[in-house]
Formats: structure tokens, sequence, C-alpha cells
């Protein structure tokens, strides 16, 4: 066989060959090709990128019809640069890294989330960014704060308008809690608790946002307990008690449209 090409047998007997390169103690897969030639190619075009320097190969300049896959290319050009081998499509820079879903979508993210990524791919589909674990998709946007069914500009925004950047300094959660939302009236903060039926009901305005949020939840049980099946998500109120988040429960007064809802 030619220089890092592997011969092998598919299930049904029909044969294939694997391309691989070890380049500084890591071994890499560069993917799986129909001829020997095609593997052969990939081999060379590899060593190419690896023991080129960037102005001739990067990732800006991915030949238009290329045998590696542009996932490839990436994990290529960074342990050219940066030294370090990744399995995932990760670009580091100085005090931060990029993650290419594509060549025109590019992810931006702290160093603390390096580990993460570097063990957990991530895919797109419509705009729903998500990684897998054990089994589960994990909503990007979850490990930030931002809830499911959280709608940017509301409940939270990227500060420097770009949405594509996951830097921790960047996000700001504006509403953390499900169904609360926050306006100003008469320069003052009002936070209102709605929740949703056949259309949003008005649950209540509150001073604080844990009111508003104890306030859902309570909403949510009255309509449980009225027989409404709907599987109404809960919100976890950080830094109150339980004999604290107990006694607000019992205080926080509820629209009587929630109350009286389904008495016909």
């Amino acid at each position: 066989m030619l220089s890092g090409v592997y011969y092998a047998k598919k299930k049904s007997g029909e044969p294939y060959y694997r391309a691989s390169i070890t380049f500084k103690g890591n071994h890499i897969s560069l993917g799986s090709y129909d001829t020997e030639t095609k593997a052969s190619s990939a081999y060379k075009l590899a060593g190419e990128v690896l023991y080129s320097t960037p102005d001739i190969w990067n990732i800006d300049n991915y030949p238009s019809s290329c045998l590696l896959s542009f996932d490839k290319w990436v994990v290529l050009i960074n342990l050219r640069d940066n030294g370090i081998y990744f399995k995932n499509p990760i670009y580091l820079k100085k005090s931060y890294f990029l993650y290419y879903l594509d060549k025109d979508l590019i992810l931006k993210f702290d160093v603390d989330d390096l580990f993460y990524y570097a063990r957990h791919k991530i895919s797109m589909r419509g705009q729903h960014l998500y990684t897998s674990e054990y089994g589960m998709q994990i909503n990007l946007r979850s490990r930030y704060g931002i809830k499911n069914y959280a709608v940017e500009g509301r409940d939270y925004r990227f500060i420097n308008g770009d949405n594509t950047d996951f830097r921790y300094s960047n996000i700001e959660i504006i509403n953390p809690y499900h169904g609360v939302s926050k306006y100003i009236k008469n320069n003052k903060t009002i936070y209102e608790a709605k929740i949703h039926l056949n259309g949003d009901y008005i649950i209540g305005r509150y001073d604080t946002e844990e009111e508003a949020a104890i306030a859902y939840n309570k909403a949510a049980q009255i309509l449980k307990n009225k027989g409404v099946s709907k599987n109404f998500p809960e919100n976890y109120v950080e830094g109150i008690d339980e004999i604290t988040y107990a006694a607000l429960y019992q205080r926080i007064r509820i629209s009587k449209k929630i109350l009286n809802y389904m008495s016909s």
C-alpha cells in the first residue's frame, strides 16, 4: 500500500481505503476513500498542510474541491500553528478559541470552555445549536444560563451584537426566570409574570424578579390542581432558603383570571 493508506472492507465485503497521518506523536485519521489513489492524495495534502506556513495554507484558503473534510482541515492547521491536537474543528487564539461549524459559521468561546468543546462536538439543526451527552441533546445556550424558550433581546442579549460570540463577558441574562419579563414604568423597575395557556395570561406584577418567578410557580401549581395537563417548567430560585420561599409563596397574590380558570 502507498504511504498513509490502509486497506479495509465494509460489512458487505466492498473494499475501501483509509488515510491517516502521524504528526508530533498525534495519529490523525483523515477519512475513507473509494480508491487507493484518493487516500494517498489526501495523505500527501495533509503532509503539505502540516509542514507548510500560514501564508501557503490556512483556514481561509480551504480548496473548493478538497479530499480532506473542512473539519480535518481546521484540525491540521491548528495542530501546525498551535502544537495541540483536537479531534473537533477548534482553532486557538491568544485568550479565546474559535469553533468552526463550517467555513462561514464560526463560534467564539472562552478558554474556560476548551476542555468541554474539545470532547463534545457541536451540531446545528435549523437555528438550534446542541451537543450530545449520554445519548441526549444538550442545548448549547443552556450552558450560559439561556433558557430553552428565552427570546433574544428580551430575556438575554449578546453585548457586542454578535450572536456567535459565546464568551461569558458577551452574554447578558436579562430575565433569568421562565415566564418573567422586566420593564420600566415611571422610572420604576417592574417584573411581570405571564403563563401560556390558550394565549398569555398575566399572573401579576411584582417588585422583584424572585417574586415574579415564584408567582409563576404558584400559578402553574394552581392550574395543575385544576386539571390542566400542560407540563409547565419550574423556576429554581437561587439564594432563597426553603422557609423564605414558602413564606413568599403563601403571600404572593395571583391574578383572578388564573384563580378562576376553568371554573365554568
